[in-house]
C-alpha cells in the first residue's frame, strides 16, 4: 500500500470445547450460553448484558448467545488502545461488524509482557489468524449442515449464507458444532484491500467504562475481608531493615520486606499516615550515603574516558576513529541525559487473596504471565491454582512490567493470613522508581571538504536495566538502541557502549535507549550540517540517499512545518529523525522564548510517522501526541537527582509537567506503506521531540543546549 493519511488534532474457567489452532497454540473457544462475569472482566469489557459472559475464554475469540463475539486481550491496555487494535485484527478476519465486539481480559496463562511497542506490531498476526480460523470452521459448520462446500458459502455481520439457496445460520446457531472441528493451521487472510474494520478509526472498547466510572483499574479493586498496606521504603538507595518496628497507632501490624516495612491498617489513608510517620532503622551499606548526582556524574565522565566498551562492540565498520582522525571537519560533543521518573498517574498497587489451595492476585500490570510464575514459586502453588487479574492500568510506561510491588503485597498477604491491597503514596513511587538511566554519549562526526560524513562514533556510558536484571554480562551491551541501529548510511562506524555500575535501581522508561541516543545522535547531526554549512533537512536528505520510506517521513515533517519557508521572526525551527521500534518518524518544531524568564516555549509540532499500516490511526494519532507531551516535559524539566543516597522526585510539587495551556499546536501524519512493514508505535513519539527541540532552540538563539533537561529545578510554581 502508499496510501498516506493526514490528520490534524489542536471468572476464566478452561472447557473441553476450545480448540486448538495449527499445533498446540489455543485460538477459540466457543459456547452457545454463558455464565455470568466476574465484575473486573466486565469492566476490563464491553458490556455483555444480552449475552451474558463466555465461558472457557482459553482462547481469543467466543461467541455468544446474542450473536455478538467477546475476544480476549492478553496484554496490558494502559491507555495505549491496543486491546482495541488486536480486537480489530481479530473481528476483521472473523467476519463480524465492529459494533458486535466485546473484548475481555484473557487468563494469565495467555497473557504477555506488554513492552517495546510490540502491543500490536507482536501480536496482530495472531489474531488475524485467530479470526481467520474462527471463521473457517464456523462456514464449515454452516457448510456439513447443508452438505455444500464452503465455498458455497459467504459471511457477513455474523451471518453464514448459502450462496445457492439464500439459507442463513448465525455463528450463535453454528458455535457448538463449529467448537468440536479442527480450523486449518493456515487459513487465508484478507487482503489489506478488502479491510473494512483494520485501518479504520473504531471506537475504542475501553472507553465507555472509562466514561461511565465502571472502569476497573488496580487501584480500585476491592474484595471480601481485606485489609490495606502502605509501603515506608528505605530512604537511601540500597539501605535494608534492621529491625522491625513496633506496630504504631492506628494499624495491625508491620510487615519487613527487606528494604522496606508495609503497615497494615483498615483502609488506604491510615495505612500510609501509619507509614509516613514510622520510625524504622535502617542499614546502609557503606558508600550508599555518599551517592550523589555530582559522584555519579564524575564516574561516568571517568568511563567515558577511559572505561572499557562491552563485547563485542555493538557496531563496527570500516575505520571509523582512522577516518574520524583523518577529516578536515570534525563535530565532537558529549551529551547529557538524566536519571527520568516514570511519572504515570495511577500509582504501584497490588491486591492479593491467598488460602492453602489458591492464590487470586488483581494488579496493574504489564506482565501477567510473569506474576503467576512469581506467585507459585513464592506459594508453592502450582501456576494453576494462581489467578491473575490484569486490570486496566492508568499508566505503565514501562515500570509496570517490574514485580518488586507484586511480591510484596504477596509477602504482606502470607504474612498476616489475610487478603490485602497494597498501594504505594506517589512519594514513596517517585522517589523509589526504577528510573530510566542517566547517561553520557559522545558523538564524533567526520567530514570531508564538501560536507560528507565520513565517520561516524557513539561512545555511551550508562547503567545498565539488563545488567542488575540479569539479563547479561557485566561486558555486555546495553542502550545502544537509537545509536548502532541509525537509519543514515555512514562508510565508517563504530558504536561502543561502556556500562557503569551503581547500586541507582534503572529501568525501562518509554522509549529507553533511544530516547537517550536520539537527542545526542540527532542534535550532532545538526551541528554536522551547521560546520558544512548545509540545511539540516538537505543534509540529513543526502545521509538517507535511496531509502524511500526515511525521505518521505523526513519530507512530509519538513513540510507540514513549513521548512522551505522562512520562520516568523522570533521563531526557531528544528527537525529530527528517529527509526526506533520498527518504525520511521520525523518531527519539526517551532520555538519561541515565550516560557518565563525567555526559557523556551514550544508552539508548533509537526510530526510524520510510517509504522507500516495503520491498525487504528485515531490510535497511532493519540500515541503520538501523548508521546510528543511526554518528550517534551521530560526535555523541559524532567529529572531525578541524588544526593546522600536519596532520590529528589517526590510529587508533582518537584516534578514539573506540561500544562494544558503550554501544549503545542500537534499536527500527526500517518504515512501508509504497507502491514508486512508494521512497527510500533507506543514509543515513537517521545525520542525525536528532545533533539528537535535543541536544534530548533539553536537556531533561534545560537545556544546549542547539550545537556537535558534544558531547566533543571523547575517546579509546578514556574
Amino acid at each position: 500500500m502508499s496510501k498516506q493519511t493526514t490528520t490534524t488534532t489542536s471468572e476464566y474457567a478452561f472447557g473441553r470445547r476450545a480448540f486448538l489452532g495449527g499445533s498446540a497454540t489455543v485460538i477459540g473457544a466457543f459456547v452457545l450460553e454463558a455464565a455470568p462475569a466476574t465484575k473486573i472482566a466486565e469492566a476490563i469489557g464491553a458490556a455483555q448484558v444480552a449475552a451474558g459472559a463466555n465461558t472457557a475464554v482459553n482462547g481469543w475469540i467466543a461467541i455468544n448467545a446474542d450473536n455478538t463475539a467477546t475476544i480476549s486481550f492478553g496484554g496490558a491496555e494502559m491507555g495505549q488502545g491496543i486491546m482495541t487494535g488486536l480486537a480489530q485484527a481479530a473481528a476483521e478476519e472473523l467476519g463480524m461488524s465492529w459494533s458486535q465486539i466485546h473484548t475481555q481480559a484473557a487468563p494469565a496463562a495467555q497473557g504477555y509482557v506488554t513492552g517495546g511497542s510490540y502491543g500490536i506490531r507482536g501480536h496482530v498476526d495472531q489474531m488475524r489468524v485467530a479470526g481467520a480460523q474462527a471463521q473457517a470452521v464456523l462456514v464449515s459448520a454452516a457448510a456439513t449442515a447443508w452438505g455444500v462446500s464452503p465455498s458455497a458459502c459467504s459471511v457477513a455481520n455474523g451471518i453464514v449464507t448459502n450462496t445457492a439457496t439464500g439459507a442463513t445460520q448465525t455463528f450463535a446457531q453454528l458455535a457448538s458444532a463449529a467448537s468440536t472441528l479442527t480450523p486449518p493451521a493456515s487459513p487465508t487472510l484478507k487482503s489489506p484491500s478488502s479491510f473494512g474494520i483494520m485501518g479504520t478509526s473504531a471506537p475504542r472498547t475501553d472507553i465507555p467504562n472509562k466514561v461511565d466510572g465502571s472502569a476497573i483499574f488496580g487501584i480500585d479493586v476491592v474484595v471480601p475481608g481485606m485489609v490495606y498496606a502502605a509501603i515506608k521504603n528505605c530512604p537511601t538507595v540500597g539501605g535494608t531493615v534492621s529491625g522491625t518496628p513496633a506496630v504504631p497507632a492506628g494499624a495491625s501490624a508491620v510487615v519487613p520486606l527487606g528494604n522496606a516495612v508495609a503497615v497494615v491498617a483498615s483502609n488506604t489513608w491510615a495505612a500510609m499516615q501509619a507509614a509516613r510517620n514510622l520510625s524504622v532503622t535502617w542499614s546502609v551499606p557503606a558508600g550508599n550515603q555518599s551517592i550523589s548526582s555530582a559522584s555519579l556524574l564524575a564516574d561516568a565522565q571517568s568511563l567515558m574516558a577511559t572505561g572499557t566498551p562491552g563485547t563485542p562492540i555493538e557496531l563496527q565498520a570500516g575505520d571509523a576513529p582512522g577516518a574520524f582522525a583523518a577529516a578536515p571537519k570534525k563535530v565532537e560533543a558529549t551529551y547529557q541525559v538524566p536519571y527520568l521518573p516514570h511519572v504515570y498517574m495511577e500509582v504501584l498497587n497490588c491486591t492479593v487473596s491467598i488460602t492453602p489451595t489458591s492464590c487470586e492476585i488483581w494488579a496493574s500490570t504489564q506482565a501477567p504471565a510473569w506474576i503467576q510464575a512469581t506467585a507459585a514459586a513464592m506459594t508453592g502453588l502450582d501456576p494453576s491454582a494462581v489467578t491473575v487479574h490484569a486490570t486496566l492500568l492508568g499508566g505503565g510506561l514501562g515500570r509496570k512490567i517490574e514485580l518488586d510491588y507484586v511480591i510484596q503485597a504477596i509477602t504482606i498477604a502470607k504474612t498476616i493470613g489475610k487478603p490485602v491491597k497494597l498501594t504505594w503514596s506517589r512519594e514513596e513511587d517517585m522517589s523509589h522508581d526504577q528510573y530510566r538511566p542517566a547517561a553520557l554519549m559522545r558523538v564524533r562526526l567526520g567530514m570531508d571538504d564538501a560536507g560528507s560524513v565520513t565517520s561516524y562514533g557513539v561512545r555511551h556510558v550508562s547503567q545498565s536495566p539488563l545488567f542488575q536484571r540479569g539479563w547479561t554480562g557485566p561486558t555486555g551491551n546495553d542502550n545502544t538502541d537509537g545509536a548502532a541501529d541509525v537509519a543514515y548510511q555512514f562508510p565508517n562506524a563504530l558504536v561502543e557502549y561502556v556500562m557503569q555500575k551503581s547500586p541507582v535501581p534503572v529501568g525501562f522508561w518509554r522509549s529507553v535507549g533511544v530516547s537517550m541516543n536520539c537527542f545526542a545522535v540527532e542534535s550532532a547531526i545538526d551541528e554536522a550540517a551547521l560546520l558544512a554549512g548545509k540545511d539540516p533537512v538537505a543534509f540529513r536528505r543526502t545521509l538517507l540517499a535511496g531509502k524511500s520510506r526515511e525521505l518521505a517521513v523526513l519530507n512530509k515533517a519538513a513540510d507540514m512545518i513549513g521548512w522551505s519557508t522562512p520562520a516568523a521572526a522570533g521563531v526557531g525551527r528544528g527537525i529530527a529523525f528517529s527509526n526506533g521500534f520498527g518504525s520511521l518518524a520525523a518531527v519539526a518544531v517551532e520555538v519561541t522564548k515565550g516560557g518565563t524568564g525567555g526559557t523556551m516555549a514550544v508552539k508548533n509540532v509537526a510530526f510524520a510517522v510510517d509504522c507500516g499500516f495503520a491498525v487504528n490511526p485515531n490510535q497511532v494519532e493519540a500515541q503520538i501526541q501523548g508521546g510528543i507531551i511526554q518528550g517534551v516535559t521530560s526535555a523541559l524539566w524532567g529529572q531525578t537527582t541524588f544526593s546522600n543516597g536519596q532520590a529528589s522526585s517526590r510529587n508533582f510539587s518537584n516534578s514539573r509537567m506540561l500544562l494544558m495551556r503550554e501544549t503545542p499546536a500537534i499536527t500527526v501524519a500517518i504515512i501508509q506503506s504497507g502491514i508486512d512493514k508494521i512497527g510500533g508505535i507506543g514509543e515513537v513519539g517521545v525520542p525525536p521531540i528532545a533533539p528537535a527541540m535543541a536544534n530548533a532552540w539553536a537556531a533561534l538563539t545560537g545556544t546549542r543546549a547539550r545537556t537535558l533537561p534544558f531547566y533543571p529545578g523547575a517546579t509546578m510554581s514556574d
